[in-house]
């Protein structure tokens, strides 16, 4: 009898977890506007990154589900779109979309020369709610400090970069 308890509590949590939609990792991406655009339904974020050092190299964009498990953490980003810069004022504009409504945080970094190798002395970077980053966190930042909401809509925000 106690078997068959157990048996059926653990199907009951597994229909729970069935019944939730499963974020899914490491997903790389076009940067399609009009997932942001009027009448968009979403959920998506539309990010504003300004503060391009210059209109060189390659950006990338990165989202990561907001929990102190998965933020940047390896393997654990949801959607990446990684481009040419284009920066028009120094700023560019990215729409990302998200599984749900929920916390998320967004991590971006300018690859000034496009090598795919992070040079501490050149490149920029930055994340969602613009925390302060210095060589003592290794400009990594808590989740804490990173996360937002993003609506069942688009959820706007802005980062702005920041160089060594």
């Amino acid at each position: 009898m106690v078997m068959l308890k157990v048996a059926l509590g653990l199907m009951s949590v597994a229909a729970l977890v069935a019944g939730v939609p499963a974020l899914a990792h490491g997903q790389e991406i076009a940067n399609e506007m009009e997932r942001c655009g009027a009448g968009a339904k979403g959920p998506a974020v539309l990010v504003d990154v300004r503060g391009f050092a210059a209109a060189t190299g390659k950006v990338r964009v990165q989202s990561y589900p907001g929990t102190k498990d998965a933020w940047l953490t390896k393997g654990e980003w949801l959607n990446r779109i990684d481009v040419p810069v284009k920066a028009s004022n120094g700023a560019m504009r990215f729409c990302v979309p998200v599984p749900q409504p929920g916390k998320y945080g967004i991590a971006v970094r300018h690859d000034r020369d496009g090598n795919g190798k992070t040079d501490i002395s050149r490149d920029g970077g930055g994340f969602s709610n613009n925390p302060s980053i210095s060589i003592f966190n290794l400009g990594k930042p808590g989740v804490d400090k990173a996360a937002f909401y993003a609506g069942p809509g688009v959820t706007k925000i802005t980062i702005n970069l920041k160089y060594m």
